[in-house]
């Protein structure tokens, strides 16, 4: 009823950006919600896919280094202070600081799928003083894969999309992405150490008799 009483298009873009961009920067709203409905309306041809995308993936880019910034200059007392969500807040540093910097750039990009993660994942990466750069990177590919993957999925599976995606879909996706990275780490990892092990064959094993 309200997106008929508005003109999605004149506000959809917008709102897209300050929801997701408010999401990623460390405030616990529906910021993938807000991805999922624009990409249903472009199904629907009241918004364009082509643009609800780029905007969802730099909004989320942008909102987490801002979050990074806040993190990086206050973030454990402002998660440490009493208040509003004080308890959430003494989990996710209980036991998201020990696995970020243990693995903070798996964190970073992977984080962008999981609900808890995705809101305080730039805190964290801030608070834990992980290396901008780092961050940077890490974090522009899981804003742009997540911002890509989930608007397609919303697109093509269209209205029926919500509620499918939410409780099922991207938990599949974020499996399925961690499962292909695993292959590519687990196939470098067989790969170094093969030649390690060849390196070490040739430096024990005795040389030929000179001729």
């Amino acid at each position: 009823m309200l997106a008929s009483i508005i003109d999605v298009s004149h506000i959809g873009y917008p709102l897209l950006f300050l929801l997701v961009m408010a999401e990623s920067g460390g405030i616990p709203i529906p910021g993938e919600t807000a991805l999922i409905a624009g990409a249903v309306l472009a199904s629907q041809g009241r918004l364009k896919i082509e643009l609800v995308i780029p905007i969802a993936a730099v909004a989320a880019i942008v909102g987490d280094n801002i979050g990074y910034l806040i993190g990086r200059e206050g973030g454990r007392w402002l998660l440490e202070r009493p208040g509003r969500f004080h308890r959430q807040r003494l989990e996710v540093l209980e036991t998201g600081e020990p696995f970020f910097e243990r693995h903070g750039p798996k964190a970073v990009f992977f984080g962008r799928f999981i609900l808890g993660l995705r809101v305080w994942a730039s805190w964290l990466a801030g608070a834990t003083h992980m290396p901008w750069h780092s961050f940077a990177f890490w974090n522009a590919c899981g804003g742009i894969a997540w911002a890509t993957g989930v608007g397609l999925l919303a697109y093509f599976l269209g209205h029926s999309a919500g509620n499918a995606i939410q409780a099922f879909g991207i938990y599949g996706l974020a499996a399925f992405l961690l499962a292909v990275v695993g292959a590519l780490f687990a196939h470098r990892r067989h790969r170094r150490r093969l030649a390690e092990t060849r390196a070490t064959q040739r430096e024990t094993d005795p040389e030929p008799p000179q001729q």
